[in-house]
């Protein structure tokens, strides 16, 4: 049975840090690309970062980009997204995915596998 677990979501003030984590279990991790979704209340689920099984990284949407890092530990079946200089419009439900494939496609909504539950990070002003 798959299982993709998130964590390390929270509250934050604005301008500070968290790390997610997401760990699958069940599947043979290096074979997927993976990625990180938000929602936030009232808005359609949106794709972040994903990276392939070999480490390429693709970016959905500028605004994250150079202040979100995905990184991903084959060897310990996790994925990771570092969140830099947070904003209160950050502010979402965060989601980890197995995609179908090993690697990364546009758009990633229509190629996920298994979603995990999400995690909760709030930015505060």
């Amino acid at each position: 049975q798959v299982q993709v677990v998130e964590s390390g979501g929270g509250l934050v003030q604005a301008g500070g840090s968290l790390r997610l984590s997401c760990t699958a279990s069940g599947l043979t991790f290096d074979g997927y690309a993976m990625g990180w979704f938000r929602q936030a209340p009232g808005k359609e689920r949106v794709g972040i970062q994903c990276i392939s099984w070999g480490g390429s990284i693709t970016y959905y949407a500028d605004s994250e980009k150079g202040r979100f890092t995905i990184s991903r530990d084959n060897a310990k079946n996790t994925l990771y997204l570092q969140m830099n200089s947070l904003k209160p419009e950050d502010t979402a439900m965060y989601y980890c995915a197995a995609l179908r494939d090993n690697y990364c496609s546009v758009p990633m909504n229509n190629r996920v596998n298994f979603w995990g539950q999400g995690t909760q990070v709030t930015v505060a002003s």
